[in-house]
């Protein structure tokens, strides 16, 4: 058999492992499903050692592999990282049980009552890189939301991402859930990936969470239906009447905290009416990003002159490209031709100006006086999420397990025909 026939099978037998659990899931009572997460963020604190051990692994092959410092941030793991997805897992166990949650309802003159309820998706596909986080993120969420889960995370988080797996099946197996609930594919053969895109019947959503290679792939190729964002291209846009203070605080932020991550900031655009502008770039070279400036922002010492291939880039790095723009249309226009419709923030005081570029622009989260940084499930109160999804069908923005279902209807008559 070759490569992809090997994957295919194996894909084959998840996927049916998988349907089957689903349905036991969709049936699962929310003190179940709390339980095995809850039992999942003890047996994460219980072998914190292990997973820190298997992440040295993990960290060693990305290195060499050649991984990028940013890349090689996202993989890491320590205390306060394992400490964070533990609480995470809790947080999501805590979360109200979205399954049977009646959206709406309403009676008809024909004498029906009818409600609309959420419902589990059925099996959903996880494709990701780097981020072991994501198995534990992944797994809970897709099992509170009443979905079974295929994982397939990247080659160099393999280690990484089979501790955190194992602390999720000992959660499953505690509180009496089919441990097929949660699978991780268990090899780096690229062939898993195609077989999971095309596993039709199987795998009702794919769900890719990396770089632009991977996700531009996953669009291409999938023939299951995708929720996705390409690219993090965040904009921080400084207005005429933002606040210098806070401009200083929030595009740092932006910019500084994790580069690495989707919600980084990648072009800061500044209004000409703004006259803090020279202070601001200053800032971001004293904390070392190499600021590739346009026009006369250009002339600040220390910059370097931006090309025009900067603008509408994702570094995920400590770069950012700086712009002057004509008021907040200017950035409207800006953000519209070069953006991903992931994040974007205005820093002003006009609370005219600041719902004019509400209006004005679609993408999936807009934000004002406050850093792109927050562009995360967890920081909405979401406790986790599998992604910040940019289509404009179904999910939208930080996918969390709301998210993760569907609807569907339930109509109750009394021996009620229609005429």
């Amino acid at each position: 058999m070759t490569d992809h026939d090997d994957a295919t099978a194996l894909i084959a037998t998840m996927g049916e492992a998988a349907r089957a659990a689903a349905v036991d899931l969709a049936q699962a009572t929310a003190e179940q499903k709390r339980a095995a997460l809850i039992g999942a963020a003890e047996a994460l604190r219980r072998n914190q050692a292990g997973i820190l051990e298997a992440n040295d692994k993990d960290m060693q092959f990305g290195r060499d592999k050649g991984l990028a410092d940013s890349m090689l941030d996202r993989l890491r793991l320590d205390a306060d990282r394992l400490r964070g997805i533990e609480d995470g897992m809790r947080a999501v166990a805590e979360q109200p049980d979205p399954v049977g949650e009646v959206v709406a309802e309403w009676d008809r003159p024909n004498g029906l009552h009818i409600q609309r309820v959420r419902t589990p998706i059925g099996v959903i596909g996880v494709i990701y890189e780097s981020r072991p986080n994501v198995t534990a993120d992944a797994g809970a969420l897709a099992l509170k939301s009443g979905n079974a889960v295929i994982l397939r995370g990247g080659s160099e988080s393999l280690h990484s991402s089979q501790a955190i797996h194992a602390c999720m099946v000992q959660g499953l197996r505690q509180a009496g859930l089919p441990e097929a609930a949660i699978q991780l594919v268990p090899t780096r053969d690229r062939a898993a990936v195609t077989a999971m895109l095309q596993a039709q019947g199987l795998i009702d959503v794919i769900i890719p969470r990396g770089g632009k290679g991977l996700v531009g792939l996953v669009q291409q190729e999938a023939r299951v239906p995708v929720f996705a964002h390409l690219e993090g291209i965040c904009h921080v846009y400084v207005d005429g009447d933002a606040d210098p203070d806070k401009a200083r605080r929030v595009v740092l932020n932006a910019k500084t905290r994790r580069t690495g991550i989707c919600g980084a900031a990648e072009c800061l655009l500044i209004d000409r009416a703004y006259r803090g502008g020279p202070a601001l770039i200053q800032a971001l070279l004293e904390a070392g990003v190499e600021v590739r400036a346009d026009g006369d922002l250009a002339k600040i010492p220390g910059t370097v002159m931006a090309e025009p291939d900067d603008f509408g880039r994702e570094f995920l790095d400590m770069i950012i490209a700086v712009k002057l723009v004509d008021g907040v249309d200017g950035a409207i226009a800006h953000i519209r031709r070069h953006g991903s419709q992931h994040t974007e923030a205005i820093l002003t005081e006009n609370d005219a100006t600041a719902q004019r570029f509400f209006a004005g622009l679609d993408s999936a989260i807009l934000m004002r006086n406050a850093s792109t940084q927050f562009a995360d499930g967890g920081e909405f109160g979401m406790g986790a999420e599998i992604g910040i999804a940019t289509g404009k069908l179904h999910a939208r923005g930080p996918v969390g397990a709301e998210q993760l279902t569907s609807f569907k209807y339930l109509v109750t008559g009394d021996g009620t025909i229609r005429a």
